[in-house]
């Protein structure tokens, strides 16, 4: 227990809590719409914000703030119009946001501290009542903006065309999500380091996806399996003196790992179990139709109406009218 008596710790076990909420709220839906390695390169623009925190003598994550979310904004533009050169202007900003940052840090007054290792893979000793406030401020903006906007963000990641046809401003969401995975970045760089905030944000999603069925379900189970990797990873990076952030991301892998030895007996037992019932069939009256499915102005063979014909005895087949199908 003399583990929780130190300030920094206490400090860096709260920062872990909001990290572990934050990182899978915004990466399920980076998931979702096929951006898992997003918040990598936002992590690398991050860097140039660090710098400038450091070049200027002013808090790194407020600069690292602002220099992620005009990259975010700039790279959902390039995603959104969607031509040739657009990979090409993304990995320009994501390796001049590495440079940058690391030319900058070299130029100011604290470039031999050792500082910026801290913001690269994480560190315990270095979460400050001041950043505790600040990640604590902005990680209430992005888990606010998460769960009260989850219908029209899912929406939106699910199918954009649909989004835009029911009347959603899409566009404006789209760079509401950026934003917001931009912000999560800064929230988690005094934890997880910027060099692996993207598997916090991914790892656990893709953990939850192995065991649950619904898009509610996933979400839930992610941040509870962000949570508990995250407080594990800083109480053993303590226990065994190691970096916190290789230990979280280490931690969500097995975690993931785990899940998928679990889902695999799983998915037999409910495949074993939909043989057994067979396909479902929908018992629904065609406009025309009697009951039986058949026309009431056809004919049987012998000229009799066919709705007083017998019908054969053969089994229903799996493409009569499944429930799937009518749907579609």
């Amino acid at each position: 227990m003399e583990m929780f008596q130190p300030d920094f710790m206490q400090r860096a076990f709260l920062a872990a809590v909001l990290v572990g909420i934050t990182a899978p709220s915004v990466g399920i839906y980076l998931v979702q719409r096929r951006q898992a390695l997003m918040g990598d390169g936002i992590g690398h623009v991050a860097l140039t914000g660090v710098g400038l925190g450091f070049l200027f003598q002013a808090n790194p994550i407020w600069m690292a703030v602002l220099v992620c979310v005009l990259g975010a904004i700039v790279m959902e533009l390039v995603r959104a119009r969607g031509n040739q050169r657009g990979d090409i202007a993304l990995a320009m900003l994501f390796y001049g946001g590495m440079a940058g940052g690391k030319l900058l840090v070299s130029m100011s007054s604290q470039a031999g501290s050792g500082s910026l290792e801290s913001y690269l893979w994480g560190s315990i000793l270095t979460v400050s009542p001041g950043d505790l406030a600040v990640i604590g401020g902005l990680a209430a903006v992005v888990v606010a903006v998460t769960a009260g906007l989850r219908r029209q963000l899912f929406a939106v990641c699910q199918d954009e065309e649909f989004a835009r046809v029911t009347g959603l401003p899409v566009r404006v969401l789209n760079l509401l999500l950026a934003v917001m995975a931009a912000v999560t970045v800064t929230v988690a760089m005094r934890v997880v380091g910027l060099l692996l905030v993207s598997a916090l944000m991914v790892v656990p999603v893709a953990a939850a996806q192995q065991l649950t069925r619904s898009f509610a379900a996933t979400q839930a189970a992610a941040v509870s399996v962000g949570v508990v990797t995250a407080l594990l990873g800083v109480g053993t990076s303590y226990q065994a003196d190691l970096p916190s952030g290789p230990t979280i991301v280490i931690l969500a892998i097995l975690a993931f790992a785990l899940f998928s030895a679990i889902a695999a007996p799983l998915a037999k037992r409910r495949h074993r179990a939909a043989t057994e019932h067979g396909p479902a069939v929908c018992d629904v009256v065609l406009p025309g139709q009697n009951p039986n499915g058949q026309d009431p102005n056809a004919q049987g063979p012998n000229g009799d109406d066919a709705a007083e014909a017998p019908l054969p005895k053969a089994p229903l087949s799996g493409e009569t009218l499944s429930s799937r199908g009518l749907a579609q």
